[in-house]
């Protein structure tokens, strides 16, 4: 009975294990943005708010191209109309979180906001599942999570200043905000993602983001556009790349992982940031970061067993 049951499981634990890996792999892609932002304002001083907008505006016409080269123009068109809200919701959701998450930058320090608007959603979601569920977590998840935030601590506080800000308050408060919106985004996405294709989904939802952002241009100081080169080279990098191509593995990977494993996993992100600066930029990697980053890949393999997923381990969905 034991070994047909653990034989029954194989196949959830199979797409579980992919999912995983899909999730990981977006976050690595947006783990390598922060030096494509650094890279861009080295040749044009933008603003983070112009670039997230363009970011969004060329991931969302790429897609658009994608879709209209493969004739599935109508499938995005047919989930607008099935599901206005969410779609809308995802989308400004989006937008949001990166907003709030730039602007807490700007008033509290990289570390503080990292820590806090990362850490912050693995938390609610898990509790969120708690409640729902009306059980505790299983002791492996907690093991995974707290170690997962141990090691987001480390590698944030120990790769940046730490310098406060001019308003910690208030961006303290941004970046529970910026938390707060991805765990609820991650949510959202997640249910969409069951019964939508990953690359339907993205486009509907970087149209919207763009929508959302591209009238913010207006109330940004600086300049709103570029022409220099490899300023435009690297705004296409993170709109292709970081953004089209990572939430269209985010999507696919919200099919068969729970919200709360999707957003431990991301927490790969702050690793490859602080790992690409190692090897890029040459900036030293501290004791305590190569701890944080081994506690943070630790925790992630975690979430590939069951028992310690943050999440129950889903189905893979029917085909959309």
């Amino acid at each position: 009975m034991s070994n047909l049951s653990s034989t029954s499981l194989q196949p959830h634990h199979t797409t579980h294990l992919r999912g995983l890996a899909e999730v990981a792999a977006a976050s690595v892609l947006w783990g390598t943005g922060g030096l494509a932002v650094q890279l861009i304002r080295e040749s044009d001083p933008l603003s983070p708010v112009t670039i997230s907008a363009w970011r969004m505006a060329s991931a969302g016409a790429v897609l658009l191209v994608a879709l209209l080269a493969l004739r599935r123009g109508s499938e995005l068109l047919d989930l607008a109309r099935a599901r206005p809200r969410q779609l809308l919701a995802i989308g400004v959701g989006t937008a949001a979180y990166q907003g709030f998450y730039f602007v807490s930058v700007t008033q509290v320090g990289v570390a503080v906001s990292t820590v806090v608007s990362l850490g912050l959603a693995p938390v609610l979601l898990t509790v969120a599942e708690s409640v729902r569920n009306r059980r505790a977590p299983a002791r492996g998840r907690l093991a995974v999570l707290m170690a997962a935030l141990v090691g987001l601590l480390l590698v944030s506080v120990a790769g940046h200043e730490s310098a406060t800000g001019p308003a910690p308050v208030a961006g303290v408060l941004l970046a529970i905000a910026s938390g707060a919106t991805y765990a609820l985004t991650t949510v959202a996405g997640g249910s969409i993602s069951r019964t939508s294709s990953p690359l339907v989904l993205t486009s509907g939802m970087t149209l919207v983001g763009a929508a959302v952002l591209l009238p913010c241009l207006a109330l940004v100081e600086g300049p709103r556009v570029t022409a220099d080169p490899a300023a435009l080279a690297w705004l296409a990098y993170l709109g292709v790349l970081t953004m089209a191509l990572a939430y269209v593995l985010l999507y696919s990977g919200l099919r068969v992982v729970a919200p709360s494993t999707a957003v431990t996993a991301s927490l790969v992100e702050p690793v490859t940031a602080a790992v690409v600066a190692a090897v890029v930029l040459e900036e030293s990697l501290g004791a305590a970061a190569v701890v944080g980053i081994l506690l943070v890949l630790g925790a992630v393999a975690g979430l590939g067993r069951p028992a310690a997923a943050a999440g129950p381990v889903l189905p893979d969905p029917d085909p959309a």
